[in-house]
Parts: C-alpha cells; structure tokens; sequence
C-alpha cells in the first residue's frame, strides 16, 4: 500500500512538473504582423537582427507564439506581409 502511494505521489509530481515547462520550439510559430516595434524575434523585411523592427505590427516580422495561437490574434499570420 505504502509502495502504490508514494508511485501515485511521484506520478502527480512529475506530471506538475511537466505541465509547467514552457513549450518547446516544436510547439512554437512564427507569428506575423503582431510584434511590437523593437519586440520581433529574427530577421525580416528590411533588418537583419532580433529587436530590430522599427513599426508595431509589421507585417514582415515576427513573433513566437505556441502553437496554434498565431491565427486567433489580431492581425496574426502564418506568413509574412509585404
């Protein structure tokens, strides 16, 4: 019995452990169009470096979001604008 709670105790541990890991880069996308000015993550448009991004919302940069939220936000896309 002592054996089955302290199981059912690591189980519920490592499981609240897990949950509360920030997503990997396989659960993350690139989000255009949403970052703010100097908030971009990589390259685009017409600057080469992360934080680089001179207007809020630039079509041509982005931001990484989990997966699968991208698309729910304001002006949010998969690709990029010109």
């Amino acid at each position: 019995m002592r054996t089955t709670m302290l199981a059912a105790a690591a189980l519920m541990a490592a499981t609240v452990t897990v949950a509360s890991l920030p997503a990997t880069a396989a659960e993350m996308e690139a989000c255009y169009g949403v970052a703010k000015a100097g908030g971009n993550d990589c390259k685009a448009g017409s600057h080469d470096c992360a934080g680089h991004s001179t207007v809020d919302r630039d079509p041509a940069s982005f931001v990484m979001v989990p997966a699968g939220t991208c698309e729910k936000l304001v002006g949010g896309s998969l690709t990029p604008g010109k």
